[in-house]
């Protein structure tokens, strides 16, 4: 059973002193974790742009001018290949988003098919299409769809300056329907939005008192784009972002803890003690939807520095192999090393 957070045991948390808290979460995370694995997914935008919504952080809001290239829904052939890509790069979930308020009943037997496709070819799947009726998520289950993403933001009184064309109750309620069909449930928040400390705490205690905690839980930082309200917004300091991580880990310790937007503009050292701080997973690419993000080749140099194996085996090589120098990784090629550590 897990531990109902309140609010004075979550603000105790966040003012523990800086190391005393990544040693906390570093124990939480050695319980439930292999602290030297880390899980990737791979984000791909199958509908991008056009969206009737108004979040201040998003490029693909139909209300700003972001220069954003709108784009209909994918041929199936093109989500495929991508998927197919992302499995042999290491992926092994594949996560779709669609900018919409909510999927239309018309589309619903093709994102069933698309559902059934991708997880022919062995990846766990994702989808983000915005709100869902009961009817909706149980058919997105029964397709076979493992996770729904439906990010909380912020907290529910910081929520109104974030977004108002959708409301705080009703991404929870979304994310309740997702819970009764049987979907895991991803959600998470964005960091650097201009939010309180007090509003990072409470959006980890909503998150974390759920009936169920969230399987996987990313944690954004903001990737200011020109053309949306929030491109001049003040940056979150790394150490405050690292504290939220480590918070989350406490928090949550059986989740999957994403480090997701914003790795693009952070140095390798914040990483890294994201990653000991309780970060497990991250969006391996080029390209969040719109957003940008780190190189496979950047990626990959990362996790060789620090010791860092996918979640995953391919090709028959043991990462305990690598791990314990029983293969010469030195004499491997970008994508040899790569594939060995799987």
């Amino acid at each position: 059973m897990n531990q109902k957070w309140n609010l004075e045991d979550t603000q105790k948390l966040f003012k523990k002193p800086f190391f005393d808290l990544l040693f906390e979460a570093q124990k939480k995370h050695r319980k439930y974790f292999n602290p030297n694995k880390i899980q990737i997914s791979t984000l791909l935008s199958i509908k991008t742009g056009a969206c009737p919504e108004d979040c201040k952080y998003c490029p693909q809001s139909s209300r700003y001018k972001t220069g954003l290239k709108k784009e209909p829904l994918l041929k199936i052939d093109q989500i495929l290949k991508a998927a197919k890509k992302a499995k042999s790069l290491g992926s092994t979930r594949f996560c779709m988003g669609a900018a919409w308020k909510n999927p239309k009943e018309k589309d619903m037997p093709y994102l069933e098919k698309i559902i059934k496709e991708v997880k022919k070819i062995g990846l766990e799947t994702c989808m983000t299409l915005g709100t869902l009726n009961n009817f909706q998520a149980k058919r997105l289950a029964g397709a076979g769809l493992d996770f729904y993403n439906h990010n909380l933001d912020t907290s529910s009184n910081f929520y109104s300056s974030i977004i108002t064309t959708r409301t705080y109750e009703e991404r929870l309620n979304t994310l309740k329907k997702v819970r009764n069909s049987g979907m895991k449930i991803c959600s998470g928040g964005i960091m650097g939005l201009g939010e309180k400390i007090q509003d990072r705490i409470e959006l980890l205690m909503t998150l974390s008192n759920l009936s169920i905690q969230p399987e996987s839980v990313p944690i954004n930082m903001l990737v200011k784009i020109p053309g949306t309200p929030m491109e001049n917004t003040e940056d979150i300091d790394s150490f405050e972002f690292i504290r939220v991580i480590a918070a989350t880990r406490i928090m949550m310790p059986q989740s999957y803890i994403r480090l997701s937007a914003g790795r693009e503009n952070m140095n390798e050292q914040t990483q890294a003690l994201c990653f000991m701080a309780g970060a497990n997973s991250i969006f391996y690419g080029c390209k969040l939807l719109t957003a940008g993000n780190p190189s496979e080749e950047k990626d990959q140099n990362l996790f060789k520095k620090l010791n860092l194996y996918p979640d995953y085996k391919i090709q028959n090589i043991d990462a305990e192999k690598i791990k314990n120098n029983n293969l010469n990784t030195s004499k491997l090629n970008k994508k040899q090393y790569y594939n060995a550590a799987l």
